[in-house]
C-alpha cells in the first residue's frame, strides 16, 4: 500500500530545528517507510531523520512531495500533511 501527497510549508520560520523534530517524532510513529522532497527538486529524504529534513531548507512556500509505502501509508501522509498545514502548531 502506498500513498502520496504533495504540501507548501505555511509556518513563517520554514522548516526549522524544532518543525524538523516534530515531523520526524511523527513519522517514526508510523511503520510506513516515509519520503519527502522538495517538489524543485530531485533529493529524497527520509522522513524520520531530522538532519535529512533540516537539509531540505524548506522555507515558507516550499512544496513539498511527501510518499509513503506500508500498511499505515495512508494514515501517516494524512497527519504529516495536517502537521504542515497547521505550521507545525508554531502560530
Amino acid at each position: 500500500m502506498s500513498s502520496s501527497a504533495t504540501v507548501t510549508i505555511v509556518n513563517r520560520l520554514g522548516m526549522h530545528a524544532r518543525p524538523a523534530m516534530i515531523l520526524a517524532e511523527t513519522a517514526q510513529e508510523f511503520n510506513a517507510d516515509i519520503t519527502i522532497r522538495r517538489m524543485d527538486q530531485d533529493n529524497v529524504v527520509d522522513a524520520k531523520s531530522i538532519m535529512q529534513l533540516m537539509m531540505l531548507a524548506a522555507t515558507k512556500g516550499t512544496a513539498l512531495e511527501i510518499k509513503a509505502t506500508g500498511s499505515d501509508a495512508d494514515s501517516s501522509v494524512d497527519r504529516l500533511v495536517a502537521l504542515i498545514k497547521n505550521g507545525f502548531n508554531e502560530e
